[in-house]
This record gives structure tokens, C-alpha cells and sequence, in this order.
């Protein structure tokens, strides 16, 4: 496989019709969902008769950073990057480009030049918030609506558009208002820390009456705290997160959730796809794929979705 930096253009000299070796440069594992989407890559790339070389960057930009470089140094085919951070790609994306190794963004995008990288394969994360906001708008009970919301990573392109979406969608509701907003790092202990200190600063959780977590992880953390503090989540406090990972649905089940907007953990399916394409003939893919995003309640058997999803590597 060859690439050419041809000014902003990538040109290609196919040598065969399917990446052979792929390194992929993994945020880390700290939700349930980012487990799932090295469980499907691995499959998928076994599938497909890769060899796919793994590494966990722990959440750190740094991390990542090395590891392409060491796939730059290793020859691979190609790279698929999940990153951390939107911010300081450049330089590495760079020396992969001048390798001739193209790169495909999964789940998150970069504020590199589009020229760095082949293709983005994730979902729209601003329609994301959207969704979630849009759920809480038609939901809230009469009266004002005051919500605390869990953010993702600082700096994430998950965090600035899936707090961005929901503000969209809330933003001709005066009766709805966001009075505290903390990053829980997409962890569970994250978003449980936080949600304790929510309460403790909205009198014991009595001023809240919404949850918005960006991601379901954070939430599952937060209904811990809340069940903690001796109110019910679900219930005096209405939940809404995203991701669909199969513990949500298991809090949905028990009425200790309200909502979650679906984020596919099969991000590396039409990566692959698009990579293989590419190989053959010089295919090249639009610059951002987009998955689906869909809108889970309790109405919506969410027993039968965990039943679904509970051995995807969650």
C-alpha cells in the first residue's frame, strides 16, 4: 500500500485489495462501551484475516502518540486511531502520511487538516446531545427543570459536541436549565464522584430534577450516588446518557433510568470496509461515515436490548 502527500491531495498505488497488518491506537478502556469497541475491532479484524496490533493508550495523548509512531516504524498497512483529544494530531498524523500509511479516525474526530487522515468513522455527536435533549424536553415534569449534567473527557470531541446537541435541543425550553456541569471522565467513578458533589450542592438532591451524562457509564455511576443519598434515580431524578451499553438497559429495567441514545460499538466494520476499498482500485471514501444513532426508554423492552448486548465485551 502507497501514499503520496500530493499538496492537500492523497494519491494511491494499490498493491493488493485488503490491509494486511492495521495498528490500532486505543483510548483506553474506561467505559463500557470503549471495551466493546475493542472487542468488535479485534473481531472484526479476525475475521477479515488482519493482523491487527493492538495498543491501550491508558488515556493519554501521549501514549498514543508513540504507538503510531512505533506502527509508522513496524511498516504497518494502515493505522486506525481512536483519540483521546481533538487537538495536537499534526506532527504524527504527518510522519504517517510521509510513510505512505493512511489513518482512519474511529469514534472521535481531530482538528487536523482532513488531509492527514483517510476517513472519520463514528456518529453524528452533536445529533447525539440533540437526541438526548430532545428526550428530557418532552419528558420533564411540569415546572422548572433544573438539570446537572456529567461531561466526558475535557477537550474530547465527545464531550464538546454531545454538550453542544443537548444545549441545541434545550435551548427554547426557559423552564429547563443546566445549573452544574463536571467533567466525570467517562468513567463510572468519575460520574459517581461528581454526582456526590451535585448533591451536596443542590441540597441533598432535592434542587436537581435531571441527569444528563455523557455517556452511560458516568450515569450508572451517578444512579450508585443518588441510590446512595437515599433518593430514587429514575424516578425523583430522570436519567439520560448516552451509549446503550448493556448496563444501562439493566438500570432501565429496574425504572433507575430514563433514556440512552445508542452509539454502535462497530466503528471498525466500515473502517475496514472503506480501507479495503481503497487498497483495491484507489476507492476513496467520503470524509465522514456515519453510524446511527438511536433513542432507547423503558418502553422499549430493555431487558431484551441487554440480552442483546451483554457479550459484545462490555
Amino acid at each position: 500500500m502507497k501514499i503520496h502527500m500530493l499538496g492537500a491531495a492523497l494519491v494511491v498505488a494499490a498493491t493488493g485489495a485488503q490491509a494486511q497488518t492495521v495498528g490500532f491506537s486505543q483510548i483506553g478502556s474506561e467505559s463500557g462501551w470503549r471495551a466493546a469497541e475493542t472487542t468488535v475491532t479485534q473481531q472484526q479484524a479476525e475475521e477479515r484475516g488482519i493482523d491487527l496490533r493492538f495498543s491501550d493508550a491508558q488515556q493519554r495523548q501521549e501514549n498514543q502518540i508513540a504507538a503510531i509512531r512505533s506502527f509508522v516504524a513496524q511498516g504497518v498497512d494502515a493505522i486506525l486511531l481512536a483519540p483521546v483529544v481533538a487537538t495536537g494530531w499534526d506532527s504524527v498524523l504527518e510522519e504517517a502520511a510521509e510513510a505512505e500509511i493512511p489513518v482512519v479516525l474511529l469514534d472521535r474526530m481531530v482538528d487536523s487538516d482532513e488531509s492527514l487522515y483517510l476517513t472519520a468513522v463514528g456518529s453524528d455527536l452533536v445529533h447525539e446531545g440533540e437526541v438526548a435533549g430532545q428526550w428530557l424536553v418532552d419528558n420533564k415534569p411540569e415546572g422548572e427543570c433544573r438539570v446537572v449534567e456529567l461531561q466526558g473527557t475535557t477537550g474530547s470531541s465527545p464531550a464538546i459536541d454531545r454538550a453542544n446537541g443537548f444545549r441545541n435541543a434545550i435551548e427554547g425550553s426557559d423552564d429547563i436549565e443546566i445549573v452544574r456541569s463536571q467533567t466525570g471522565d467517562f468513567t463510572r467513578s468519575g460520574g459517581k464522584e461528581v454526582m456526590e458533589s451535585f448533591l451536596q450542592a443542590e441540597g441533598g438532591g432535592d434542587n436537581i430534577c435531571a441527569l444528563y451524562a455523557h455517556n452511560d457509564d458516568m450515569a450508572i455511576g451517578a444512579i450508585q450516588a443518588i441510590k446512595e443519598a437515599g433518593i430514587a434515580p429514575g424516578e425523583d431524578i430522570l436519567i439520560v446518557s448516552i451509549d446503550a451499553v448493556p448496563d444501562i438497559f439493566q438500570a432501565m429495567a429496574a425504572g433507575e433510568a430514563n433514556a440512552t441514545v445508542e452509539l454502535t460499538p462497530n466503528m471498525a466494520g466500515p473502517a475496514f470496509d472503506a480501507l479495503e476499498a481503497y487498497m483495491a482500485d484507489g476507492t476513496e471514501p467520503e470524509k465522514f461515515i456515519q453510524t446511527e444513532s438511536a433513542l432507547y426508554t423503558q418502553d422499549d423492552d430493555p431487558m431484551a436490548e441487554y440480552e442483546a448486548r451483554k457479550d459484545l465485551g462490555y
